[in-house]
């Protein structure tokens, strides 16, 4: 399964279209609403196989494959488990796990810093789910005919499954986190690792999309439409995943010539309780690029919006203080003047604003930098 090493969102409220059901690994577990279709799906697909097993059950064999479902996610929970113990072990917080459609995906806040810790929280989840394949199989020469080895062969090879196919290299399967991580150590570089993985999944998204075509040729004859379907949606979710990789990889490489300190705008410091109007002419005098506000003792305590200050109609910024389109310098918002590439960009993502006050080591103020300046210096690169 994925594991996804973006900023997500913070704990508290769910994403639209989960439910929270516990936490596990010290994350929250999350179900989305398209697990309930993959649930009906698995119970359809499983109904004959449980009439074959355990006739004249009539409704209730769906209501068996319902249960399988839920047996053979809470393998795939335990599979996304492993992944947060190694991301904490490793000292990443780990926001949430969540099941989905096509598994799970478990959302780790930051990145690897090097190509072992990419290497062993990706591959912990594979090992995971052929520990739980082997642990099936065993089981499978003691368990006594019945749905309850039915349950058992299901369970030992949906796992093997997951744990072999989640080993190819390609993003944005575990596998491709894998390969990042040994092209990372072979150059040095992770946004190469990142390309050349997602060229792998891209690779693998077209072999799945075939895979119905060439299957006939093998001597495979029951391909159904369903299969055919699932393919589509399956290579589909590859091809997607991998796309992204690529894209923020070149994002990356150019971001990483970004310095904070090149694009820092001339700032000019004023008390807070200065009409925005006096502020503003102030700060065309001095040729600024922006206006901080600090207090008597020259601390600086606010950075002025600038989309704020453009909404503000003319005929009111006499009578206003420039305080009312200023952002109060909370946490986050001070960044050191030396700050460059993904640092920076793990900055911004952290806590989202349009200004952040740059400063020196001894703490005094060195400018401001504009997240549109950022977001135009790594067009431009």
């Amino acid at each position: 399964m994925a594991t996804s090493d973006q900023e997500s969102g913070r704990r508290g409220r769910n994403p639209p279209g989960t439910f929270r059901i516990g936490t596990i690994a010290g994350s929250d577990v999350l179900v989305s609403s398209s697990w309930f279709l993959v649930a009906g799906l698995i119970a359809f697909v499983m109904a004959p196989h449980v009439d074959a097993v355990e006739p004249g059950l009539g409704g209730w064999k769906y209501v068996a494959g319902v249960a399988f479902a839920v047996v053979l996610y809470l393998a795939v929970l335990l599979h996304e488990a492993a992944h947060a113990v190694a991301a904490r072990h490793y000292g990443f917080e780990v926001h949430s796990i969540t099941l989905h459609f096509l598994g799970g995906v478990t959302a780790i806040e930051g990145e690897s810093r090097t190509p072992r810790q990419e290497f062993w929280i990706a591959v912990v989840g594979p090992l995971t789910s052929l520990g739980v394949g082997a642990v099936g199989v065993a089981l499978w020469f003691v368990t006594p005919d019945g749905l309850l080895l039915l349950a058992v062969q299901g369970l030992a090879g949906a796992n093997l499954i997951i744990g072999v196919m989640n080993l190819v290299p390609g993003l944005p399967l575990d596998g491709g986190r894998v390969l990042k991580a040994a092209v990372w150590k072979a150059t040095g570089r992770s946004e190469t690792g990142v390309v050349a993985a997602g060229w792998g999944g891209r690779v693998t998204a077209v072999a799945v999309l075939l895979l119905p075509l060439v299957l006939p040729a093998l001597g495979y004859d029951e391909i159904t439409l369903l299969d055919t379907v699932l393919a589509f949606v399956i290579a589909l979710f590859l091809w997607t995943g991998a796309s992204q990789a690529i894209a923020s990889a070149k994002i990356r490489t150019r971001l990483s010539a970004v310095v904070a300190r090149d694009l820092a705008r001339r700032t000019l410091a004023v008390p807070d309780d200065l009409p925005l109007a006096e502020a503003v002419r102030r700060a065309q005098e001095a040729q600024a690029g922006s206006i901080v506000t600090v207090t008597t003792a020259g601390r600086a305590v606010g950075v002025v919006d600038e989309a704020a200050m453009r909404a503000m109609p003319e005929e009111r910024r006499p009578w206003v203080a420039v305080s009312t389109v200023t952002r109060t310098l909370e946490e986050g918002l001070r960044l050191p003047v030396s700050i460059t590439g993904a640092e920076l960009l793990h900055a911004i993502r952290r806590t989202p604003a349009s200004e952040y006050l740059l400063v020196e080591p001894d703490g005094s103020v060195f400018g401001v930098l504009a997240t549109a300046d950022v977001e135009r210096a790594v067009r431009a690169g």
